[in-house]
């Protein structure tokens, strides 16, 4: 059958099984636009803010879901807003696949109206990029986006196409749509020599990270700490695989992670690093890490293995297969003395966190969202001080419960990604944990919050600084408070109620707690806004370039 190109995007997308399609239109999409009303009844669109905004929906709904995220923006403005969210996904290996419209292909090159050569900008943060100037090859080209977003190591396609070609006829028919496969299946020899490695280590230890997760290997993963006892860190992006507080698992990695995870990496005999990229936020000291390991990294993407870190041995491929290859050469093996060192550390971080102070505390509000929510909540968080305390308090989320911006750190990521894991979810209170400073960057999408009656509840803590530059400034510059001190007036309750939203502000535990049941049973979004002390502290924090013997503790 004969279709015109936006007919042919709109048919490629529902065959894709795409039933959730965020995006802002414009001139050069309207007649993508135009097709897409026809196939109401297939594909949802989503109207946000701000290209941004979408793009931080399609990667919030990619997270949460497992699926791809796709967006759709117009020509000029609309396309280079799409930036930052790309390159957030790209960042965090996140399925994505972004349509821009442009100009027509007689205008490109000539700076026309909202022109800008999108393809180009973007290729450095795509996991690959098309420019379409032959509609018989449309089709195509947006099945290969949709598989190249989602194997291997997943990440961003962007599909530019030009006005043109959306109304250019062409003949169509369907393909079966791609279902992503596991690749990359070890090598018996290489699983054998983990399999002794394991065995004559006294002190192993794990850290792990996102590609767990997009691998799917979170059952697979309990069951091999569980056979052999061995404990695990993680790094931000792998936060839900193991349960708080279970024996084995050790936190957060890194500069602000957990100093019972960094003194096991610093003392470990046996690393075992799955799907980590092993950033400077991990390894801060390249040649004090890991300093007495055996070091074995197990990752999909070739290009990871000794770019940062130097190891010992490397198994490319999928964590799945490789975890399911390697169980049945494992024996049922514990580590008493090592789990007992462990044991100790951990009761000596406990108290790390002691002390009388007043006031509604961070800790508090997570801890709080955890006992009342557990993993039946998806949280997703902006980027700063709420972020990692959110990481380190919340105690109770899943894998893909726990949305956060690990690479690029983008602030303004956080309700956008709320919003598309609650359209992705939608069975599932969704929380967004901000802060004052990362709020004022995306509160806008409030509107779309609003407008698609979405049970989002952001906790904005208010402590009217950017926290954690001042942070630095206050550790490491002398106290010398520059641009982080904004003193804004902004009364979230009053924006919230303009916007159609529920507001609450709650400045003791009980009262947030009061909040909470509140906003829960109300429909909607709504916000709670904490004030907090500006002089409460992301604790531990190991320096740039430092170890666990250079932590701050207070």
């Amino acid at each position: 059958m004969k279709l015109t190109g936006a007919e042919i995007i709109t048919e490629v997308l529902i065959e894709q099984g795409v039933e959730h399609l965020f995006g802002y239109p414009g001139g050069a999409a309207i007649n993508i636009y135009e097709a897409l009303y026809h196939r109401q009844d297939k594909i949802h669109h989503y109207l946000t803010a701000h290209e941004q905004g979408a793009t931080h929906a399609a990667d919030g709904y990619a997270r949460a879901t497992g699926k791809t995220g796709v967006v759709l923006a117009t020509s000029g403005p609309g396309a280079t807003n799409t930036v930052t969210g790309i390159a957030t996904a790209y960042l965090d290996s996140i399925p994505m696949v972004v349509i821009t419209a442009n100009v027509g292909t007689d205008l490109i090159g000539k700076d026309s109206f909202q022109e800008v050569f999108i393809a180009g900008i973007t290729q450095p943060i795509t996991k690959h990029n098309y420019a379409v100037r032959d509609i018989t090859r449309l089709a195509d080209t947006l099945r290969d986006a949709f598989r190249i977003a989602n194997s291997g190591r997943c990440g961003p396609v962007l599909v530019d196409i030009p006005k043109d070609i959306t109304a250019a006829m062409c003949e169509f028919s369907n393909v079966p749509c791609y279902e992503r496969t596991a690749s990359g299946k070890p090598e018996e020899k290489d699983l054998i020599k983990i399999a002794e490695l394991i065995k004559k280590s006294k002190r192993p230890t794990i850290c792990f990270g996102g590609g767990l997760i997009s691998s799917g290997a979170s059952e697979e993963f309990c069951s091999f700490i569980e056979k052999t006892g061995i404990p695990a860190c993680h790094t931000i992006m792998g936060t839900g695989v193991v349960g708080f507080g279970d024996e084995l698992d050790l936190g957060i990695i890194g500069m602000h992670g957990s100093m019972t995870a960094n003194r096991a990496i610093d003392e470990t005999d046996l690393l075992i690093a799955m799907g980590t990229r092993f950033s400077d936020r991990v390894a801060l000291n390249l040649r004090d890490f890991a300093p007495h390991a055996t070091i074995v990294h197990i990752d999909i993407d070739e290009s990871e293995i000794r770019k940062n870190v130097s190891i010992d041995h490397a198994i490319v491929g999928d964590i799945k297969l490789t975890l399911e290859a390697l169980l049945p050469l494992l024996d049922d093996t514990r580590y008493p003395e090592w789990l007992e060192t462990i044991k100790k550390w951990r009761a000596e971080d406990e108290t790390m966190y002691d002390g009388d102070f007043k006031g509604l505390r961070p800790s508090d509000i997570m801890e709080l969202i955890g006992e009342k929510f557990g993993e039946k909540a998806i949280v997703a968080t902006d980027v700063g001080q709420h972020q990692i305390w959110a990481a380190q308090f919340c105690k109770k989320t899943r894998p893909r419960g726990f949305l956060t911006s690990g690479g690029l750190g983008t602030m303004g990521f956080g309700y956008g990604a709320a919003i598309g894991a609650a359209i992705g979810c939608p069975n599932t209170t969704v929380f967004h944990i901000t802060s004052d400073g990362s709020f004022h960057m995306n509160m806008n999408e409030a509107c779309t919050a609003v407008s698609n009656n979405l049970p989002v509840i952001t906790v904005i803590l208010d402590n009217k600084v950017l926290g954690m530059v001042r942070q630095w400034q206050t550790s490491f510059y002398n106290k010398h408070y520059f641009a982080t001190q904004p003193e804004r007036k902004t009364d979230y309750i009053k924006v919230a109620e303009g916007f159609g939203a529920r507001g609450y502000k709650a400045e003791t535990r009980q009262e947030f707690e009061k909040a909470l049941e509140l906003a829960a049973a109300g429909e909607g979004p709504s916000w709670i806004v904490c004030p907090i002390d500006r002089e409460e502290r992301v604790l531990p924090m190991i320096p740039a370039g430092g170890t666990v013997r250079s932590a701050i503790l207070e």
